[in-house]
């Protein structure tokens, strides 16, 4: 029935899908500094916006989009720039925040209000990981010779929801889990913020400096 819809290899696809998406990356980041710094209800936004981006990730793919930036060089570097540019922007505003923040006892600065849904969305289109899973390793198991190739892309795209909306809700209690152990630890708060906006430098690196 799989080969039908023209969908090549599940549990291969399934078994690299699962690894790809338990390594740490941007999103799972976001996801988890959201949760921990700003609530539930915050990291509910961010993970419904991560999996919005996805969604438009995979449309793209099936739209051709990706077989595109795959074969044109100049596309896709402007696709990575593109990419670390945001993750350096939110790197620096994670930093900048945590040097603002107070350690000692007195009153914190009011939270500004953020959209995390749609910032979500902007990382989940620019997270590296993620465009180099739909460049590279989703498409290989759709069948191109299949008349109609909008089914399998949708039924792999579901089970890709489906693995990262449970991981995601498993960042999310941890979050939750760690805020309270946090609550009274401000300079150990600050320190998180700050490796964090240092990760998400490493991340703008790494993508631009991946190979094709």
């Amino acid at each position: 029935m799989l080969q039908d819809l023209g969908i090549i290899d599940l549990w291969t696809f399934l078994a690299g899908a699962l690894v790809i998406i338990l390594l740490p990356g941007p999103n799972s980041l976001y996801v988890l500094r959201t949760g921990m710094g700003r609530g539930i209800k915050a990291a509910s936004k961010a993970i419904a916006g991560v999996m919005a981006g996805d969604l438009i990730l995979i449309f793209l793919a099936w739209a051709g989009v990706a077989t595109l930036i795959r074969t044109s060089p100049h596309i896709f570097m402007m696709v990575r720039y593109l990419g670390a540019m945001f993750l350096l922007y939110l790197g620096i505003k994670i930093i900048m925040g945590a040097l603002r923040q107070r350690t000692d006892t007195q009153p914190a600065e009011p939270v500004k209000a953020e959209n995390y849904f749609l910032r979500a969305v902007l990382l989940g289109v620019t997270n590296p990981k993620a465009i180099l899973f739909y460049v590279s390793f989703f498409i290989q198991f759709i069948d191109p010779k299949v008349t109609h190739t909008a089914p399998a892309f949708a039924t792999l795209g579901a089970l890709i929801q489906l693995i990262s909306f449970s991981y995601y809700s498993v960042l999310l209690v941890a979050g939750a889990v760690m805020v309270r152990f946090l609550r009274s630890r401000t300079r150990l708060v600050k320190f998180a913020n700050m490796l964090t906006g240092m990760l998400f430098f490493g991340f703008a690196v790494r993508l631009v400096s991946a190979q094709s």
